[in-house]
């Protein structure tokens, strides 16, 4: 991958947490998945949340995308506090959520149709995106005859044609093989660099995020509060077998397997 310079983020922030806080209720139990989380994100920012599995990342990815909103606290998205899903925040999940009806074009240009876009834009739109992500042979073929990570691609494409300055991803490579995940992240590097996005990426793999974000965000066992925010002020590409790159991926793993060792305590006094 050719050298990449890391975005700095720019203005007011395109996020703004204070003292959020979001708890589960049943019948007979309470569960505070996330606890007085204060966080700001710049506009262009790529940010990964880390931590073990329970610590709350796919939570609070889910409260700035407005699909569950906060117990208490300010969640603020592009200067409007966030009480609904909007177009302003694309979202990629892992499981690709394609429509399996759908040929690759099509999948692409459902945001656009819902918009009321003209037919030539949509296409002219559509056309742009599948050259961008090499899939302008696979047009008319259906979720089903393609590879993981040209669905992912899909998937990507398709938020990226409404134009949301905010992309919301929640492990979106968890399910590729480890050769398809390299080439996807040097891909998103790419995609973040051209269209000047915020990235919000959730991830359990801590080399992911030292290759990709400007910071870290590492997050405790529930209730998931914010343990430390790691920066990470290296040019991409970052090269894994530097000594740089092997501290800080040590550091990190310290930190994550601190909460990994509370998470498995809490689980054995429960059994």
């Amino acid at each position: 991958m050719d050298s990449l310079a890391v975005a700095v983020g720019n203005g007011a922030p395109i996020v703004r947490m204070e003292n959020v806080n979001k708890v589960f209720r049943s019948a007979n139990r309470e569960i505070i998945a996330l606890r007085d989380i204060t966080l700001e994100i710049s506009r262009g920012e790529f940010i990964c949340i880390l931590g073990p599995s329970g610590c709350g990342k796919s939570t609070l990815l889910n409260a700035i995308a407005g699909f569950s909103l906060p117990s208490s606290g300010k969640l603020i998205a592009n200067d409007q506090e966030v009480t609904a899903p909007g177009p302003d925040r694309a979202m990629v999940f892992q499981e690709y959520a394609l429509f399996p009806w759908m040929s690759v074009a099509e999948n692409i240009a459902f945001g656009l149709e819902i918009k009321n876009l003209s037919k030539m834009v949509i296409r002219s739109r559509v056309d742009a995106l599948l050259e961008k992500f090499q899939l302008t042979d696979f047009r008319d073929r259906f979720p089903k005859d393609l590879s993981g990570g040209m669905r992912q691609r899909v998937a990507i494409a398709r938020s990226l044609a409404l134009d949301s300055p905010m992309l919301l991803m929640d492990e979106p490579f968890g399910a590729l093989d480890a050769l398809t995940r390299s080439s996807m992240q040097d891909e998103l590097l790419r995609i973040w660099m051209e269209f000047k996005k915020t990235i919000i990426f959730v991830t359990h793999s801590i080399q992911e995020s030292i290759v990709l974000a400007d910071r870290v965000v590492v997050m405790t066992y529930r209730p998931g509060t914010i343990k430390k925010i790691v920066p990470v002020n290296i040019l991409h590409p970052r090269d894994i077998s530097s000594p740089w790159f092997i501290s800080l991926q040590q550091e990190l793993t310290d930190m994550v397997m601190e909460e990994q060792e509370r998470s498995q305590k809490a689980e054995s006094d429960i059994a």
